[in-house]
């Protein structure tokens, strides 16, 4: 008789009685496959451990036999090994490449920490807390940093240990809080369009779709074809493998860019083109960021660390303040969900109180 069964903290395995042997099993690895249920999100890994139960069986009926005296489990992998796990199960996903650089250079200074404090070989099942905390001080990072590195090191080595029934202790760990920035909307977002203009249409059209429709420049609106609107130029929609929170996103023009964007269209031979190259390519990565450099050197337009990315912190200040609902910037934003709109809002110069809501004396 086969079961499924909670190990600890959301970790899953089946579990049953062979020729007086107890055997325990978290993945279908032995037989052959790839069949992990600790690998999906926490909200399906009893599911997955009821189908992992059934894989067994059906084994078991065909004719499979577990060999006495065989790890229930599979091999752990040491402290080096998991990280690489990590990075190689990251990199095959559809993840931006800028998170992916951040991954592997925290997955080279924990290699190099490893290195130096001579854990290469240890088992993953032996990193303590001691450990982590010892990592954070060996890497001499600002303590800005430290939050950042901490998530990367919990994608790397928490995540992927949980494949293998190990709970890694590094939540456990309190690091300091990021200081948050307060991020100012343009003041008079026509004018410093205009002199944008003047110095490259290309710039001026990214920074247009960046404020008008809330797409995010250096993928999203780069990579823009004709053929991601509508005939009409009324809609554009853009499948999850496009966008950051991995949804699918529609938003409707406005009429200010539809006509920017129909004098563009009528400069291409067809609609499976991309707007700014107008040929089946799209600019590099740094295009836009290289552009804007160049601009805002020769600016006086512009003032203290605004970036791209101001254009699209101004046009959700827009958005909040017509509607004064959380829901709709959420479905502007194309966050994936309610928590980072409210996280967002918290860093743009929004008045969230009145004067009427404060205490009287």
């Amino acid at each position: 008789f086969l079961t499924s069964f909670k190990r600890s903290k959301n970790l899953y395995a089946v579990e049953f009685w062979f020729a007086k042997q107890r055997f325990r099993y978290s993945t279908a690895k032995p037989l052959g496959k790839e069949h992990n249920p600790n690998r999906y999100p926490i909200e399906e890994r009893a599911e997955k451990a009821r189908v992992l139960c059934v894989v067994f069986t059906l084994s078991i009926a065909e004719g499979w036999r577990p060999q006495r005296g065989e790890l229930s489990l599979i091999k752990t992998p040491n402290s080096t090994e998991l990280a690489r796990q990590g990075l190689k199960r990251k990199s095959a996903q559809n993840l931006s490449k800028c998170y992916l650089k951040d991954l592997e250079r925290t997955c080279r200074l924990w290699l190099r920490y490893c290195e130096s404090a001579e854990i290469q070989e240890l088992p993953i099942t032996g990193l303590s807390i001691l450990n982590f905390k010892d990592f954070f001080h060996w890497s001499a990072v600002p303590p800005s940093i430290i939050p950042n590195l901490k998530r990367n090191l919990f994608a790397l080595l928490v995540e992927e240990a949980q494949a293998y029934g190990v709970c890694l202790p590094l939540s456990q760990i309190k690091v300091p809080k990021s200081i948050p920035t307060l991020h100012k909307p343009i003041k008079n977002i026509t004018a410093l369009l205009e002199d944008i203009r003047v110095f490259n249409s290309n710039l001026h059209l990214c920074c247009v779709l960046t404020y008008g429709m809330l797409l995010r420049p250096h993928r999203e609106i780069r990579c823009l074809k004709f053929s991601d609107f509508n005939i009409d130029y009324t809609m554009v929609s853009l499948s999850g493998n496009r966008v950051k929170s991995k949804q699918n996103r529609v938003v409707p023009v406005p009429e200010y860019l539809r006509e920017l964007l129909l004098q563009r269209a009528a400069e291409s031979e067809c609609r499976d083109r991309n707007i700014f190259t107008l040929s089946s390519h799209s600019f590099n990565e740094g295009y836009f960021k290289t552009l804007w450099g160049k601009y805002k050197k020769q600016s006086i337009s512009l003032e203290e660390n605004q970036t791209l990315y101001s254009f699209r912190h101004t046009g959700a200040i827009r958005v909040f303040e017509k509607s004064g609902s959380l829901a709709t910037l959420q479905r502007v934003m194309g966050h994936s969900d309610l928590k980072v709109s409210l996280t967002y809002l918290r860093g743009l110069e929004v008045k969230q109180l009145d004067i009427e809501d404060l205490p009287d004396l």
